[in-house]
């Protein structure tokens, strides 16, 4: 757990956590906690019961705002892509007066993004810090965005140059990663409206208003990850197209090799017969003859099949 004392964008580290208790002349607390501190911040600082029992659990958790007399606790997804798999990482902030504690379970990106970007706008309060962090993590879904685009340009380009049995189940699993994704930007829209539309007495009036900005790119979020599930649905259906030819492709070299033979398959019938007296069959270049017929038509055939564009 660090405590730092965050005052115009300048950090001051705390060593006793029982400093925080008390408002500070200037600045707020800033403590960035595991959730294993939990168990001393609560009783300090009076956290809701099912506030700390949501940080514990081992389960997905949906983003929400739940408020609460002394504080606010809001939960926003972060997100990582890593080209395999999308990530959705909980990040649980405990909004007071003079304090916010953020509670995660693995590092988030955002976090460390963040504390330039305090020294730059000189903050002082703990809803500017709400509403900078909130920002970054929203902004962060448009890069991720950007990298799922780009993979899907991609694997479009290969179904086109090279179909892969692979490719139907990269289709599958990324188009599942952003139905999944898609379903948890629901729950993270409504927080950011909320913010942007509920009367809050933890942030402040002039402040909220800025959260509209963040709320519209949400959206602007949401309907981008609905073209890609249109894109991934187009993607399935041109591996299937691209494979239907393939096939067609390969049947007709086989119809034509077929056809190619058929002539050539009655001519070693006949020849092939039992029989004494046949014409031509004690003829001295006979079996030449035959060959070289052969020859010529099959490869007639097969240029009358490259001249109409058979093959």
């Amino acid at each position: 757990m660090k405590i730092r004392l965050v005052n115009a964008g300048v950090f001051t580290p705390i060593d006793e956590i029982d400093e925080t208790l008390t408002p500070p002349t200037e600045g707020f607390y800033w403590i960035d906690a595991d959730v294993e501190d939990l168990e001393l911040l609560q009783p300090l600082f009076n956290l809701h019961d099912l506030a700390v029992e949501d940080c514990l659990s081992e389960e997905d958790q949906r983003p929400k705002i739940e408020i609460y007399e002394s504080h606010y606790f809001i939960v926003v997804n972060s997100i990582r892509f890593d080209d395999e798999e999308i990530f959705l990482r909980a990040l649980n902030i405990f909004l007071g007066r003079h304090y916010i504690i953020t509670v995660t379970k693995q590092k988030i990106h955002e976090l460390r993004v963040l504390k330039p970007m305090l020294w730059e706008q000189e903050v002082s309060e703990p809803d500017q810090f709400l509403y900078l962090l909130i920002d970054l993590v929203v902004d962060n879904y448009f890069s991720v965005g950007d990298r799922i685009e780009a993979r899907i340009e991609k694997l479009e380009e290969d179904i086109l140059m090279h179909t892969k049995k692979s490719h139907l189940s990269e289709i599958i699993g990324l188009r599942s990663e952003i139905l999944w994704l898609k379903k948890m930007l629901g729950p993270q829209k409504e927080v950011i409206n909320t913010l942007n539309k509920k009367d809050l007495r933890l942030i402040d009036d002039q402040l909220q208003k800025y959260f509209s900005d963040i709320y519209e790119n949400a959206v602007k979020i949401s309907e981008t990850f609905e073209t890609y599930r249109d894109l991934m649905g187009n993607l399935r259906e041109a591996y299937q197209s691209s494979i239907a030819n393939r096939a067609n492709e390969i049947m007709r070299v086989f119809t034509a090799i077929t056809t190619i033979f058929m002539p050539l398959t009655v001519i070693t019938g006949i020849y092939g017969m039992n029989f004494d007296h046949m014409p031509e069959l004690h003829t001295k270049y006979g079996y030449f003859a035959v060959i070289g017929l052969m020859l010529t038509l099959g490869c007639g055939m097969l240029y009358v099949f490259r001249k109409k564009e058979w093959l």
